[in-house]
C-alpha cells in the first residue's frame, strides 16, 4: 500500500496553497513548523486561517516576514536546507524544487544553474512555502504525487525583472512536457514556486488515480476570483495492492528525419550541430541503403512538439532535402539536475541523476586541454569531487 496526493488544479496552484490544501487534509500545523523551526531563518511566522472561496471552505496559509533587500544564490538555499537536518525525503523533495527552480531560471536567463539569484522565490514567504509543503506531505506519509493538468491565467505581472507575461516565463519552463490550459482570468493563477513543487514531485499526470480516499482538502489564494474559487484541491489516498498504478504519461515529442544519399560527411555533422543548436532535444545520423543499392544516410531528431515547425525548416534548410516527415512519440526522461565542478581550477558542469553522474564532454575537452590532463582523468576528477561535494547523491 502506498499513500498518493493528487493535486486538482483547476485555478493553477501557487506555494501556499499546496501547503494549505495539505494542512486543511489533516497535516498537523505543529509537526510542520517544528520542522520549519529548524531553518537557519528568524524573523517570521506563519499564520493559518480558515477562510470562504466560492462557497467552500478552505485554509489560507500567510508567512508573515519582514521584507528585506536579500537576495538569496540556489547554492545559499541548499545550505540552508541542509543546515536544518530536515527527515530525508523532505529535504530531497525541497533539494528538487529549488533545483528544478534554479534550473528554469538558469535556461531563461543564459546562464548555469549554480549561478542563478533568486528574487521572489528565494524570499522568506518562498522558502517557507517549499519546505512547508515538503514537510506536510512527509506528515501524510505521502509517497507518491500525482497531478491534473494546470490552469493558466493570463495577462502580466510585476517581478524584481520588471512586468512580466501570464504565465510567466520559468512557470512555462517549469511546466514544459505537463499537461496545462490556460483560463481568461487576468491574474497569475499559477506561481514559479507551485509550478516548481510540481515539477519537482509530480510521478503522473492526468486524472485522479485509482486510490482508496483518506481524506481532501483546499488551499486558498489571496483574491476572490468571479466566476472561479481561487482554490487548490488535493485528495489523499491509498493504492490498493491488487491494482497496479497507472503509468504515468510520457512527454509528447515529435521525431522527424530526411534520407539522403547526395550529403558529405561534413554536412551531416554541421546539420546535426545546427539541429541541436536550435533547441532539439537529441540529433543522429544513421547509415541506410536506399533504391537501387544506394548508400545513404538518415538523419533524424528529436523535439518538443511547439518546436517541430522551426527544427524542420532547419533540417530541411541544412540537408537541402525536398521534404521532412514526422512521427509523434512519447518519452520518460528521468529527473536530473545541472550543476558544476572545479578540476584543477577550470569549472567542468556535470548532469546529475538517480545513482549517475554525467559530465559534459565539451567541458572536460577543454579542461584537458588546459591541464594537460587526460580526458579520462578529468572525467574521474569531474565525478570524483561532485560525489565529494554531495555524498548523499553517490547512494542515488
Amino acid at each position: 500500500m502506498s499513500t498518493t496526493a493528487w493535486f486538482h488544479c483547476f485555478a493553477g496552484i501557487a506555494g501556499d496553497m499546496a501547503l494549505g490544501s495539505l494542512i486543511d487534509a489533516g497535516a498537523d500545523v505543529g509537526e510542520i513548523r517544528a520542522m520549519l523551526d529548524r531553518l537557519p531563518m528568524a524573523g517570521w511566522s506563519l499564520e493559518v486561517t480558515p477562510v470562504m472561496r466560492g462557497g467552500i471552505g478552505a485554509t489560507k496559509v500567510d508567512v508573515v516576514a519582514a521584507e528585506t533587500a536579500v537576495v538569496r544564490t540556489y547554492a545559499h538555499i541548499i545550505g540552508l536546507v541542509d543546515e536544518a537536518r530536515l527527515p530525508e525525503r523532505v529535504r530531497n523533495r525541497a533539494h528538487a524544487t529549488f533545483a528544478a527552480l534554479a534550473e528554469a531560471e538558469g535556461h531563461l536567463h543564459r546562464r548555469p544553474a549554480a549561478q542563478v539569484h533568486f528574487h521572489e522565490v528565494g524570499g522568506v514567504d518562498a522558502i517557507i512555502d517549499v519546505v512547508g509543503t515538503c514537510a506536510a506531505l512527509e506528515v501524510l506519509g505521502v509517497d507518491t504525487v500525482w497531478s491534473s493538468p494546470v490552469a493558466n491565467g493570463m495577462g502580466m505581472v510585476r517581478s524584481a525583472h520588471g512586468m512580466l507575461p501570464v504565465p510567466a516565463p520559468a512557470v512555462v519552463e517549469l511546466l514544459r512536457g505537463a499537461p496545462t490550459f490556460g483560463r481568461d482570468v487576468p491574474y497569475e493563477l499559477t506561481t514559479p514556486t507551485g509550478a516548481a513543487l510540481l515539477a519537482a514531485t509530480v510521478t503522473g499526470w492526468g486524472p485522479m488515480p485509482p486510490m482508496q480516499v483518506g481524506a481532501a482538502g483546499f488551499g486558498a489564494g489571496t483574491r476572490d476570483l468571479e466566476g472561479l474559487p481561487n482554490l487548490l484541491q488535493v485528495v489523499l489516498g491509498e493504492h490498493k495492492a491488487e491494482e497496479p498504478s497507472r503509468p504515468a504519461p510520457g512527454q509528447p515529442v515529435v521525431l522527424l528525419e530526411v534520407n539522403l544519399d547526395d550529403a558529405t560527411g561534413e554536412t551531416l555533422a554541421h546539420a546535426v550541430a545546427a539541429l541541436l543548436d536550435a533547441g532539439a532535444h537529441d540529433a543522429w545520423v544513421t547509415p541506410i541503403v536506399m533504391k537501387k543499392g544506394r548508400p545513404a544516410h538518415t538523419v533524424s531528431v528529436l523535439t518538443d512538439t511547439a518546436l517541430a515547425d522551426q527544427l524542420a525548416g532547419v533540417l530541411q534548410a541544412e540537408t537541402g532535402s525536398l521534404g521532412v516527415r514526422g512521427t509523434t512519440l512519447e518519452r520518460w526522461p528521468s529527473a536530473r539536475v545541472e550543476s558544476q565542478v572545479d578540476v584543477d581550477g577550470w569549472p567542468v558542469r556535470v548532469k546529475v541523476g538517480a545513482g549517475r553522474v554525467k559530465v559534459e564532454h565539451d567541458d572536460a575537452a577543454r579542461a584537458a586541454r588546459r591541464t594537460g590532463l587526460p580526458l579520462r582523468e578529468v572525467v574521474s576528477r569531474a565525478e570524483e569531487a561532485w560525489r565529494r561535494r554531495d555524498p548523499d547523491d553517490e547512494a542515488g
